[in-house]
């Protein structure tokens, strides 16, 4: 029997290892590092993990909001969405994730473009709008 993605990207610790350079690079990226200024990055690592996970065929399941609802009125343009790729594929490299995984991913991924992208531009940098409202951070466990 074929292992599932999730097993031959390395189960929760690489996918964990992965997300977490993942979202270091995009913090440190000024072609898109605008549009987290206002994430609370914990919920985002920790539903990056879970999305990446549940996806990949692993134990987790997502529970956070749609990719619409949560990208509405960010205006994120399709250079900001095709930067954000290109991060995860340098990431991906950085922990040598064979090309076919890498493609089964991007696979998965790609078709939430439609429901992320807003502005069909090739700009990057733009700012988050003053009006988008990003999801609540994370509850602390224990209150």
């Amino acid at each position: 029997m074929e292992r599932s993605l999730f097993e031959r990207l390395g189960g929760s610790g690489a996918i964990t290892a992965v997300v977490k350079d993942f979202r270091d690079r995009c913090g440190g990226d000024p072609r898109i590092n605008a549009k987290f200024a206002r994430t609370d990055m914990a919920r985002l690592t920790s539903m990056l993990i879970d999305q990446v996970s549940e996806a990949s065929g692993g134990p987790a399941k997502y529970t956070g909001r749609d990719m619409k609802t949560a990208h509405t009125d960010m205006r994120v343009t399709t250079g900001e969405f095709n930067a954000l790729v290109e991060d995860l594929v340098a990431t991906l490299n950085k922990f040598g994730v064979g090309k076919a995984e890498q493609d089964e991913l991007l696979g998965i991924l790609g078709p939430l473009k439609s429901e992320i992208v807003e502005i069909d531009s090739s700009k990057t940098g733009t700012p988050l709008p003053q009006g988008y409202r990003p999801a609540p951070a994370l509850a602390k466990s224990g209150s």
